[in-house]
């Protein structure tokens, strides 16, 4: 495992991390969450990524259990969680990053994680409603009362991002260190153009999320929606009509085929053409079953083989020319 500082900031993470999201605590209960998480321990992994809505709380209780009968030491390891959504339908507790609900929220979190402290701490989506001044004077100060160590953003424009480094800079304020947006082979732009300023005037880092494109790029849908996968089930139709088209679906047809050429899976060739990419600090996995855990950390493997040559075959199934 090789290790990416997180933008500008002195904090290591994995290259490849394991998150929670719709997995554990869902669909994945607390003994495969622990399996899991150790296997992405043993192949080097340092980065555990979770969010107050997951599984509504759930997910960050499970990862808390299992970090601790992993017995794992705290400083080690690097958790994140996220705030946004909210638990609770009250007018200061759902769809806001307002004072109130951010620090009211850490401390939920911080008790279903049973932790003192979370690594990282993430706007989930970004307020319109909420002055950015005072969000980013809240999260300044869950970082000076150690309720987390950095904080970030979360599919924040690049406008909003600006705005919060500019007046964290203003007002001596600790600034956001990362986003953490949608990056894959078909979701790209806002990771390769809109935020490219943010990389050179601010040294934003990135961890981002749905590599797999939720699991269209493993090409586990290349003949249709198997029974029992994330797209077959009725409460996520809204993720499988956004996601499987036949355009997409036939470029991952042609993708395979450049796998099959470097001897990977197709879930591997996707992580390792995220890893490529030299402003993302760590791609979030997700699984299910220890054994895509294994699968998923050997794309390592085939980063150095994604040449010039491999990496132009690539973009030519992806944007054929007109």
């Amino acid at each position: 495992m090789n290790y990416r500082r997180l933008g500008r900031s002195g904090l290591k993470v994995s290259e490849l991390s394991l998150g929670a999201w719709i997995t554990f605590g869902g669909q994945v209960g607390e003994d495969a969450t622990r399996e899991c998480m150790e296997a992405a321990r043993e192949a080097g992994v340092n980065f555990f990524d979770n969010a107050e809505v997951y599984a509504r709380g759930n997910a960050e209780r499970v990862m808390g259990t299992a970090i601790r009968k992993l017995k794992w030491r705290r400083s080690s390891i690097v958790v994140s969680t996220k705030f946004f959504w909210g638990l609770n339908e009250g007018p200061n507790e759902k769809n806001t990053l307002c004072r109130k609900y951010l620090l009211e929220a850490m401390e939920g979190s911080l008790e279903r994680l049973g932790m003192s402290y979370v690594d990282l701490a993430f706007c989930h989506r970004p307020d319109p409603e909420t002055p950015v001044e005072e969000t980013v004077r809240a999260m300044h100060d869950l970082v000076h009362r150690a309720k987390a160590h950095y904080w970030g953003v979360s599919e924040w424009d690049a406008a909003q991002v600006r705005e919060a480094y500019e007046l964290a800079a203003k007002h001596h304020l600790h600034p956001p260190v990362t986003e953490q947006p949608q990056y894959n082979m078909f979701c790209r732009e806002r990771v390769e153009q809109e935020y490219q300023p943010l990389y050179r005037h601010y040294g934003m880092g990135l961890t981002t999320w749905s590599p797999l494109a939720s699991g269209l790029l493993s090409g586990k849908y290349n003949a249709g929606v198997p029974s029992g996968s994330r797209l077959a089930t009725p409460s996520l139709d809204w993720l499988k009509q956004s996601v499987l088209t036949a355009d997409r679906v036939e470029k991952v047809t042609q993708l395979s085929f450049v796998a099959k050429g470097l001897g990977c899976t197709m879930a591997q060739l996707a992580l390792a053409w995220c890893l490529k990419n030299p402003n993302v600090s760590s791609v979030i996995t997700g699984a299910t079953r220890v054994e895509q855990v294994r699968e998923n950390m050997r794309a390592l493997e085939v980063v150095p083989r994604l040449t010039d040559e491999v990496m132009q075959r690539i973009e030519g199934v992806l944007t054929p020319a007109a």
